[in-house]
């Protein structure tokens, strides 16, 4: 389909989705501006490979082992750039955000508006609405508000997981200092804003529901610690008191 003549691969890290995988999918190709959709599953528990595999129009690849999240997405922007993509945009499997916000995000970057784009629950007061429970409305605030201070930025979330970049982006990056666990997402977003790059942000409406993908409260306490230390590691870098891998790997 080639939208303004972009190659768009939708990226999906999957765990256990087998419940939300194919209405997640039918719904990305409604929006008919898709080139292809790769799963990469991480060695899930469910039969969300089985699942995946009986939809057309989606490439599975199946982890040897378990790598995590931030692993998963490490093969899922390997096996686009492979796949000739030119936008990439991460979906997860989980229903959780909508995909109809694909093309919009597609349409910024194919336009050369940012090469980064973030759907953010916060803008248009969606989180409460959709069911994200106080404690954690409350911590994302916390948290994005910390590492705006620290990483001299003004973005409304830190903490979405439905992103979208740019061939040239990805190609820029080096995710391999990057943690495996799902403190990747933020260091990924400390990286771009480090090597120049502008993000974009678009409004977005999300769902909270027993399928939906959760971490719980302990792994979100250290998930919180970790992006505190991306902060103060970057303000750090900055200041030129250290050169972490994280920013100078290359």
């Amino acid at each position: 389909m080639m939208y303004l003549g972009k190659k768009i691969v939708v990226v999906m890290p999957a765990y256990n989705a087998a419940k939300t995988v194919t209405m997640t999918v039918d719904e990305v190709l409604q929006q008919q501006i898709v080139d292809e959709i790769i799963l990469v599953d991480d060695r899930s528990r469910d039969d969300t490979v089985q699942v995946a595999s009986s939809l057309l129009g989606v490439r599975v690849h199946v982890h040897e082992k378990n790598t995590g999240y931030g692993g998963n997405q490490k093969t899922c922007y390997r096996l686009a750039l492979d796949a000739g993509a030119d936008v990439v945009i991460m979906v997860h499997p989980d229903y959780q955000y909508t995909p109809k916000l694909i093309p919009a995000m597609a349409s910024i970057i194919a336009n050369g508006l940012h090469p980064c784009v973030l759907a953010s629950r916060i803008l248009g007061g969606y989180s409460l609405r959709g069911g994200m429970p106080m404690w954690k409305y409350l911590a994302n605030r916390f948290l994005t508000a910390s590492e705006n201070i620290l990483l001299g930025s003004k973005l409304s979330e830190f903490h979405t997981g439905y992103r979208a970049f740019s061939r040239e982006l990805l190609l820029k990056l080096d995710l391999s200092p990057n943690s495996n666990d799902f403190v990747f997402d933020n260091q990924m977003i400390a990286q771009i804003l480090w090597a120049g790059f502008t993000i974009g942000e678009v409004s977005c409406p999300t769902k909270y529901f027993k399928e939906a993908s959760s971490i719980n409260f302990t792994r979100s306490v250290k998930y919180g610690m970790g992006c505190l230390g991306v902060g103060v590691t970057f303000r750090l870098a900055k200041w030129r008191l250290m050169r972490p891998r994280l920013f100078y790997s290359r």
